[in-house]
């Protein structure tokens, strides 16, 4: 597992532009391999089959190591290189995007395709959800009563996510702790309860938080 922290999309989403009558449409989808990137890229293709250009650029790989791109027959380096370095630019990963243009009769020339296939991305990715995926690791941290308040404000003051509380003859708190906090998180609960707190450390796995929900990857 990478153990740093990158910025994916969650949601696709979609966008569109006008200039000079030319409709440009971005569309916005997850994924993780290249097979993956074409296949949404030809639903695409069949779906705006009437387009005179249906242009795309995706990106995977926790360092984006695969980065692919096509101007679709516009000229040389006015759409799909453009579009992807809005990708790189937003430093996003594991997602694809297309932009289809219907051609409005007036050219844009090659400055005004390539503002015009960076704004319809833009607004693709305004109309997505892109999240924070880190490493992290679940913690279990038990306690008696007089140590929870202590613990509950350790754990807002650092940030970190509680996914479920339970209530017995003592307190169990499961929380999601990003890989690089957990030592220090350990270190100010024991120094807050005076070494009251019982840890047990989960599996590393690769993490958001989406609403205040942890989702697991």
């Amino acid at each position: 597992m990478d153990n740093r922290t990158i910025k994916i999309l969650y949601q696709g989403g979609h966008g569109e532009i006008v200039e000079k009558k030319s409709r440009f449409i971005a569309a916005l989808e997850p994924i993780e391999t290249e097979e993956e990137a074409l296949a949404f890229i030809a639903r695409m293709k069949k779906q705006y089959w009437d387009a005179r250009h249906n242009c795309y650029a995706f990106v995977a790989g926790n360092r984006q190591e695969l980065q692919r791109c096509s101007d679709d027959g516009e000229p040389n380096g006015t759409a799909g290189r453009p579009m992807l370095d809005v990708l790189l630019r937003e430093d996003l990963h594991n997602l694809a995007v297309v932009v289809t243009r219907y051609f409005g009769g007036t050219l844009l020339g090659t400055g005004g395709l390539v503002r015009a296939y960076q704004q319809a991305v833009q607004e693709g990715l305004r109309n997505s959800v892109i999240i924070e995926k880190r490493p992290g690791r679940p913690m279990k941290i038990d306690t008696d009563y007089n140590g929870i308040g202590k613990i509950q404000y350790i754990l807002a003051q650092q940030e970190i996510a509680i996914m479920d509380t339970l209530y017995t003859d003592k307190v169990e708190i499961e929380v999601m702790v990003p890989e690089e906090k957990i030592k220090n998180l350990q270190e100010a609960i024991t120094e807050g309860t005076n070494a009251a707190a019982d840890f047990w450390l989960g599996e590393p796995v690769d993490f958001a938080c989406i609403d205040g929900k942890i989702k697991k990857f």
